[in-house]
């Protein structure tokens, strides 16, 4: 049983705390002293039982404590006393006693919500869900008419630490019958029922719940939520559910949910629209402009990043910017690093630090500074940059780590790929179970014509994290980029495809593995695809190719021109322009 999420942490003695408080309010407001023979519900033999009883909660007879003050409750029908004797129970470990005692409760107290909620925890925290239902009935018809929906939709989190989800769903289920079909309470009844389906791991029967849900209401916000939690479970049927609430009179905060669904599975154009649907409607929401200058940025678009940027400062107060655990913080320190990435990519120093000047919060000073680091190595002082980010202090792990990866690409970005290749090998001993960073010096291998030891490597990932995408596609378009094993490249993109769907720069993998193999008019296809996804100067490079290779000349040269403007420094594209001995 887990008493831990149970137990309320109680003053020392509290139940005298209490009636002594009691007994001085009488003495203010008491009237004359009445004969000694009428005593009061707190005689001296009350008071000394009380006494006794606290005194054996601290010391080495918890059980004796329980039953005083529970007999204490009995006589009073106090309801602090039945909740003291509760927790004294819980406190002891003993499931029976604080089930016993809330039982009490509720039988003194029959209209006491609390009480028949300690019993119905209980009965859940002993893993006796055949008994919750009638507590669970009788938590809904004690709740007031007004209040009864919340209720019905506050109970998957009563139930959310029960070992036995299905029976858990079972339970729910058999007490939401009767509301299923009411217009007032069915929507969250089927709401409901379908998180605790989901919860218990059938899928399809919480999507049917969505289904039920939406049809007594279409304009419900909980089922529209439901569809959310179902499409991050990978059941796409969910999708269509939750656009079927947003063509209708939709609130902001489930479009902006959406949007971040949409973000997690990678599909950011997609994602994008929602967010400029959004800000257009309620321009006040201030997180919708910052995912939406996040977005713009990633995709290199910095006039749109930098207005949404800006839009959001103007919607949140700066003095939030001190409270490291402000959600509002975050996001100031995120617009203020993105719009210095921004002035940095227009190579306007001055401006970048001005950006940086402004992040206030202790806790957010070390991504300042490798921001900084950044900016120095642009302007060619890459010792001076690599000297910033060492000596930058460690509070944990990850700070180490996140040093790391910075000095790592300021290597990686000054094409000095021997000394990142040194630095990941000497960072393994420290990191020796990180997959990211075996992936990475497979990566710096590979730059270094070390295919053997790449390959070594990623297999290793593979081995150990058989879910890391990275590695299988990596390895895969490894081999097609060398036109070797190119069956065995399909397979590993496909996989890696499996655990990420929609990836684009996985399916640009694919589609270059198809132009290796002499199938131009599906990797055209897929390529196409995945530009349309992400438009990425990389994923250009190849679709120009193609296009090249397939005698359409002018649709490549264009393509190859958006892939300038979009990184007009990438590799990729540049060898290839070199390759093909193409001006533009």
């Amino acid at each position: 049983m887990d008493y831990y999420g149970l137990m309320r942490i109680a003053p020392r003695f509290p139940v005298l705390a209490l009636l002594l408080s009691a007994l001085c309010a009488s003495a203010q407001t008491a009237s004359p002293p009445a004969p000694a023979a009428q005593s009061s519900a707190l005689d001296a033999a009350l008071f000394y039982q009380l006494l006794l009883g606290e005194l054996n909660a601290t010391g080495e007879d918890p059980g004796a404590a329980f039953s005083l003050i529970l007999d204490a409750a009995r006589k009073t029908a106090d309801p602090r006393l039945y909740q003291r004797a509760v927790d004294l129970a819980l406190q002891a470990r003993s499931g029976d006693s604080a089930l016993q005692a809330a039982r009490a409760w509720r039988q003194a107290l029959p209209l006491s919500r609390e009480a028949n909620r300690y019993v119905l925890q209980i009965l859940i925290g002993m893993n006796r869900l055949a008994e919750t239902a009638e507590p669970l009935k009788r938590e809904i018809t004690n709740a007031e008419a007004k209040e009864r929906a919340i209720a019905i939709g506050s109970i998957p989190r009563l139930f959310a630490r029960a070992s036995d989800k299905k029976g858990a769903a079972q339970v729910v289920e058999q007490a939401l019958a009767e509301y299923l079909s009411t217009p007032a309470l069915g929507v969250a009844a089927w709401t409901t029922i379908g998180r605790m389906r989901m919860e218990a791991g059938d899928g399809n029967s919480a999507l049917e719940a969505v289904r039920k849900a939406q049809a007594l209401d279409a304009n419900a916000e909980g089922p529209a939520l439901l569809a959310l939690a179902l499409m991050a479970t990978k059941q796409t049927a969910a999708e269509a559910l939750v656009k079927k609430y947003l063509d209708g009179k939709p609130q902001a905060e489930v479009r902006l949910e959406y949007a971040r669904s949409l973000i997690e599975a990678r599909r950011y154009p997609d994602a994008a629209s929602q967010l400029d649907t959004l800000t257009s409607e309620r321009p006040e929401i201030a997180e919708a402009w910052l995912m939406r200058g996040a977005l713009a940025l990633d995709d290199n678009r910095l006039e749109l990043a930098e207005a949404a940027f800006k839009r959001y400062l103007a919607l949140v107060p700066a003095r939030n910017s001190r409270s490291a655990a402000s959600a509002e913080s975050q996001g100031l320190v995120q617009a203020y690093l993105a719009l210095a990435q921004i002035a940095e990519k227009r190579n306007d120093m001055p401006q970048a630090e001005s950006w940086l000047a402004r992040i206030d919060s202790p806790e957010a000073l070390l991504n300042a500074q490798l921001r900084r680091a950044g900016i120095l190595a642009r302007q060619g002082k890459l010792d001076e940059a690599r000297k910033l980010i060492r000596s930058q202090p460690e509070k944990t792990a990850a700070d180490a780590r996140q040093k790391l990866n910075a000095e790592v690409q300021l290597l990686r970005e000054a094409k000095q790929y021997r000394a990142a290749y040194d630095l990941l090998s000497e960072s393994l001993k420290r990191f020796a179970a990180d997959a990211d960073l075996s992936y990475d010096l497979a990566m710096m291998a590979e730059k270094l014509g070390r295919f053997e030891e790449m390959e070594r490597l990623l297999r290793a990932v593979i081995t150990s994290k058989p879910e890391y995408q990275h590695a299988y596609n990596a390895l895969g378009y490894s081999l097609a980029e060398r036109s070797i094993r190119l069956p065995e490249a399909r397979q590993l993109v496909q996989k890696a495809l499996e655990l990420a769907p929609n990836d684009p720069y996985i399916t640009d993998s694919l589609g270059w593995i198809e132009f290796k193999s002499g199938n131009l008019a599906e990797a055209q296809r897929i390529l196409q695809a995945a530009y349309k996804n992400r438009p990425d100067a990389e994923i250009a490079a190849h679709l120009g190719e193609v296009l090249w290779v397939m005698g359409r000349r002018e649709q490549a040269l264009a393509i190859w021109r958006e892939g300038m403007v979009l990184s007009a420094d990438n590799e990729t594209l540049l060898e290839t322009l070199k390759r093909l001995r193409v001006k533009l």
